[in-house]
């Protein structure tokens, strides 16, 4: 039963969404950007960026988003100054009070981090707490089978998805998401600290991560094949290297960034 008592999640929320060229962070690219600011009482302010990244828009991330590298080169504005402007939002709206919704925080923060490392030489700023409902899910509902993707945690939680895969869309699901677990555990989530908050989901993650790694070594231990059995050794030893890289990695192995997004889609 939903408790609906007083907490942060009755302030003010700001919610970030990216869609990308792709799932490795430290290579692909920002094609479209979403900051949300929600103030209680007031529409939430929406803003958007299309992005020319500089590079071709593969064929399967056009699927997924719709934007292909024509109307990108057309349309969207040079890379550097989207990434500069979306940076600069987030330090001017995200603070110690206003918390940043983002879901699967690992991918969309480290593409940014990259992004501004590529372009301005310089590190994503940490101004205030991540709220990652993905992370909080997989906590509290470990043991539930399924995938957990964006539009199925929406369905779980009876949240409405208005668009999948559009950085609006997204951003304004996951910052319903919040909410919505905020108020349904007020106790672990909604009335705590957000800086605890944002500690627990640190523990959380890396506990998760490493729990995985544990899966893919007995794995690895019941092949045949000594060649998959390597690959799965190998995906595990990733998995641990980034297994405190939440809610950003500041250094990401291709491998385990493609494989944390492709489950979170």
């Amino acid at each position: 039963m939903t408790d609906f008592v007083e907490s942060w999640a009755d302030g003010p929320l700001l919610a970030l969404d990216f869609e990308s060229t792709g799932t490795d962070t430290a290579t692909d690219r920002i094609v479209t950007a979403t900051v949300i600011s929600i103030v209680p009482g007031k529409s939430p302010d929406v803003r958007t960026w299309l992005a020319n990244p500089g590079v071709d828009i593969p064929a399967e991330a056009t699927e997924i988003h719709g934007v292909s590298t024509d109307y990108a080169r057309q349309h969207g504005r040079d890379a550097a100054v989207v990434v500069a402007e979306v940076a600069d939002v987030l330090t001017a709206d995200w603070s110690e009070s206003t918390p940043l919704c983002v879901f699967n925080a690992p991918f969309d923060l480290s593409l940014l981090h990259a992004e501004l490392r590529r372009h301005h030489q310089r590190d994503l700023e940490m101004v205030g707490s991540v709220v990652d409902p993905r992370c909080i899910d997989k906590h509290l509902d470990r043991y539930r089978k399924g995938k957990r993707t964006l539009g199925d945690l929406c369905t779980h939680y009876r949240v409405r998805l208005d668009e999948a895969h559009d950085s609006a869309g997204d951003a304004l699901a996951c910052a319903r998401l919040v909410w919505r677990l905020a108020k349904a555990y007020p106790r672990k989530i909604g009335t705590r600290p957000l800086a605890d908050l944002h500690r627990d989901q640190i523990a959380w993650h890396r506990a998760d991560q490493h729990n995985f790694a544990e899966f893919l070594d007995r794995q690895a231990r019941r092949v045949d094949e000594r060649a998959e059995a390597d690959q799965l050794r190998e995906r595990a030893a990733d998995v641990r290297t980034n297994a405190d890289g939440w809610p950003v990695k500041t250094a990401v192995t291709a491998s385990s960034a493609a494989l944390v997004h492709a489950h979170s889609r």
